[in-house]
C-alpha cells in the first residue's frame, strides 16, 4: 500500500536460546493504511502482545522488517526507538499506567516534557485534549480521585498529545465495568472519524465485531484478516 502507516514483512520473534527457540510470531506480514482502525483478537500465547511490542518499538523481530510510515525501524539504534515511541506512537494501556503522583494535567503532559516542548505550549495542548475528552473539569485531580472510565479518558489524551501517526491499545476496556467501557470505545470510534490510525486488541468480541477490521492471530501467525465494508454503531464494552 502507498500509504500505509505499517508495513512488516516476514516478522519472527524468537526468545530462548539457539539450541532451545521458542518462536512467538512466524512470518507475519502485516500492512495498516493511514486512517484504519484494526482489533487484534486471538487467544492468549497467540502472538498478540508480542505483535503489538513491535508495532509500538517496544521490542524488535529477529527476522523481517517493520516500516513505519516508510522507514524500517526495526534496525534503529535503542535512542532512535525512544523518539519514535515518544514522538510517532501513541500508547493506551488496560492498567492506564498514570503516575498517581501527578495531577491530570502533569500526567499527559509526561510526553511533551520528554520531547522537550516549552511549558506554555505544553500546557496549551493538554488543556485542549482534555477538553475534548471531556475532562476540563479535572486538571488538577490525582489518578485516585477519578473513575476508572475518567483515567482511561486521561490516557487517551497522553496517548494523542505529541500528534502520534500511531495509536496502540491494548485491552483498553479490560479494567472498566460495561457503561465506563462502551464510553471509551465511543472516543476511540471519534478518534478514528477524524483520521486517526489505531490498532487494538481486544478479547471482546462485541469490540472487535464494530471495528472496520478484524485481525485474527493463532499460534504466532495470522489466521485471517477481515476488513469490513460497512461498521456497526460503537461497541459496548
Amino acid at each position: 500500500m502507498s500509504d500505509s502507516v505499517v508495513a512488516i514483512e516476514g516478522v519472527e520473534k524468537q526468545y530462548g536460546t539457539a539450541e532451545t527457540p521458542v518462536c512467538v510470531l512466524k512470518g507475519v506480514d502485516l500492512q495498516i493504511p493511514r486512517g484504519d482502525f484494526a482489533a487484534v483478537v486471538g487467544a492468549s500465547g497467540s502472538g498478540k502482545t508480542t505483535l503489538m511490542n513491535i508495532l509500538g518499538c517496544l521490542d524488535r523481530p529477529t527476522r523481517g522488517t517493520y516500516r513505519l510510515e516508510g522507514e524500517d525501524v526495526s534496525r534503529l539504534s535503542d535512542a532512535a526507538l525512544s523518539r519514535v515511541r515518544n514522538r510517532r506512537i501513541g500508547f493506551v494501556f488496560q492498567s492506564f499506567n498514570l503516575i498517581a503522583q501527578l495531577t491530570v494535567v502533569e500526567n499527559v503532559e509526561v510526553p511533551l516534557f520528554y520531547a522537550r516542548v516549552p511549558r506554555r505550549e505544553r500546557r496549551r495542548r493538554v488543556e485542549a485534549l482534555l477538553e475534548a475528552v471531556g475532562l476540563s473539569h479535572r486538571l488538577h485531580h490525582h489518578p485516585t480521585q477519578l473513575s476508572g472510565g475518567e483515567c482511561q479518558r486521561v490516557a487517551v489524551a497522553r496517548a494523542l498529545v505529541n500528534e502520534p501517526v500511531l495509536l496502540l491499545a491494548d485491552e483498553p476496556t479490560g479494567n472498566l465495568d460495561s457503561h465506563n467501557g462502551a464510553e471509551v470505545m465511543k472516543l476511540f470510534h471519534l478518534l478514528h472519524g477524524q483520521g486517526r490510525t489505531i490498532v487494538l486488541v481486544t478479547h471482546n468480541p462485541e469490540i472487535a465485531a464494530a471495528l472496520p477490521r478484524v485481525i485474527e492471530m493463532r499460534d504466532g501467525s495470522i489466521l485471517r484478516d477481515h476488513a469490513k465494508t460497512t461498521v456497526a454503531a460503537a461497541g459496548g464494552a
